[in-house]
């Protein structure tokens, strides 16, 4: 019998077990994929931005001193729409705050929080295993779960549900949901621009959706730009040079010259 059973084991399964530590309660997280980063997809290339509250959080579990050389702090934020004249300018010290948010790769902030899974005795992590049932009565819950081809039951107290927007827990329990279709994919990179960032975040509004700049370590940008789903298929085909000309005249020459694009990749 678990005391708390986190079903996904993505950032927020992830984190929350890791905040339970402390309790020395009886924890398991069931994961569909190997909890390892190269296999885990919400480890993957793109970059998350932490709010000033995220940061005290992960201060309190003790992570923050440990993560802090890979984060990069934002200090001021621009915001415009294209085609309008003026910006919305906010900084941190108007705020009094040290940051407005801080800006991790989701790999490094993974691999943080798997280690301190993997170095605690009362967390079992069930990986990878795929959830197919779920009982309730007054006292427990009972999940069914099938891992490596063999089929098993187990019982907690407390069942966390955090397997992502398309849950299976959340189905099984009959929890309905709400949906709009936007027909939107965001493209994701890291680029370099010719002037460096100084801690500025960048939104920009456009007829085709918002493009977002979110500063990273060693003077990258992470770049998060929405397409429309008909169009983002052409984006990706273009050659790196002619990525950057595009994305240039999309965003300005606020931050110079786009000078180099990293690996691409899209989510819808």
């Amino acid at each position: 019998m678990f005391d708390v059973l986190i079903v996904g084991g993505g950032m927020v399964g992830a984190s929350l077990a890791v905040a339970l530590k402390p309790l020395k309660l009886k924890i398991g997280l069931i994961e569909a994929f190997n909890f390892g980063v190269a296999e885990q997809p919400s480890y993957d290339d793109r970059s998350i931005a932490l709010s000033y509250g995220s940061s005290r959080i992960y201060q309190g579990m003790g992570l923050w001193h440990k993560l802090k050389n890979g984060v990069e702090t934002i200090q001021h934020i621009h915001i415009s729409d294209r085609g309008h004249f003026g910006a919305t300018r906010l900084a941190a010290t108007q705020e009094h705050v040290p940051a407005l948010g801080y800006v991790v790769e989701s790999r490094v902030l993974g691999k943080l929080l798997y280690d301190e899974l993997s170095a605690d005795d009362h967390i079992e992590l069930l990986v990878p295993a795929k959830v197919f049932g779920v009982e309730q009565t007054a006292d427990y819950a009972q999940v069914s779960l099938e891992r490596a081809g063999v089929v098993d039951t187990v019982q907690t107290r407390l069942l966390v549900v955090s397997d992502g927007m398309n849950s299976t827990v959340r189905d099984l329990l009959g929890i309905a949901t709400t949906r709009r279709e936007y027909h939107q994919t965001a493209l994701i990179a890291n680029v370099t621009t010719a002037e460096p960032h100084r801690h500025t975040a960048y939104e920009r509004f456009t007829p085709n959706g918002p493009l977002a700049l979110l500063p990273l370590t060693a003077g990258r940008y992470s770049l998060v730009w929405t397409h429309r789903d008909a169009e983002v298929a052409a984006t990706m085909a273009l050659d790196d040079a002619a990525f950057l000309r595009k994305l240039q005249a999309e965003f300005g020459y606020r931050q110079g010259a786009f000078t180099k694009v990293g690996q691409r990749a899209t989510y819808p």
